[in-house]
């Protein structure tokens, strides 16, 4: 576990560290088949990084359905940030249509921890086994463990992800804004006010008005 903390925040990108995680579940978690992140985006379900088929169709299928536990985890950050299911077959009451629909995909027990820092909720941690009671107390605190350090991992590759952005893109407007000053004798500030009064007026977000000036020497 703690070898596996270090390899997560040593990932080069933020994809990358998304699918040790999943790996890690696996290799890590006895009893788990297969493993994926499930994000919330308003009414709309993202699965990151999944190691199997199984856990795509599950997501996909929570969606459709409006119902089921990762869904549930993912939409509601005040309630559960665990839970454990041993036998699916056991929740129709709970969850209606999913949990016959699931079993029919081969979902024989879950897993799902949500993925969070003091800051921010980061999505859900979700493991499948295709056998019923595969997951014990012993999985469950292995799970926590690793989505604890998951969602520290996971939020630094995307804070480090963000920062790159923003000095890549604070280049390409320097040097756009260099482009212009050069060309129309313009001042710094004139020619920042060019770049964004084009932005503005053509809805195109500044730094691709500064990609297009550098790509063609002008707009």
């Amino acid at each position: 576990m703690a070898a596996m903390a270090r390899d997560l925040l040593a990932q080069p990108s933020v994809d990358a560290t998304l699918r040790r995680i999943s790996a890690s579940a696996i290799e890590l978690v006895e009893g788990c088949d297969a493993a994926g992140i499930l994000v919330l985006r308003g009414t709309t379900v993202e699965t990151l990084a999944p190691t199997d088929q199984l856990v795509v169709e599950s997501d996909r299928l929570q969606e459709r359905l409006r119902e089921g536990p990762c869904f549930d985890a993912a939409r509601d950050s005040e309630g559960e940030r665990v839970f454990r299911i041993s036998d699916l077959s056991a929740e129709q009451p709970r969850w209606p249509v999913y949990a016959p629909e699931a079993r029919r995909l081969g979902v024989g027990s879950m897993m799902g921890f949500l993925l969070f820092t003091e800051d921010e909720d980061l999505g859900a941690l979700n493991l499948y086994s295709r056998k019923p009671g595969a997951f014990t107390e012993v999985s469950e605190l292995a799970g926590w463990l690793l989505a604890s350090h998951a969602a520290v991992a996971f939020s630094s590759a995307r804070t480090h992800a963000q920062l790159e952005q923003a000095v890549a893109t604070r280049h390409v407007i320097g040097e756009a804004m260099g482009i212009l000053m050069g060309s129309h004798h313009l001042t710094e500030d004139q020619a920042f006010d060019v770049l964004r009064r084009f932005s503005q007026e053509h809805n195109i977000k500044l730094r691709e008005v500064a990609r297009r000036v550098c790509e063609q020497g002008g707009l």
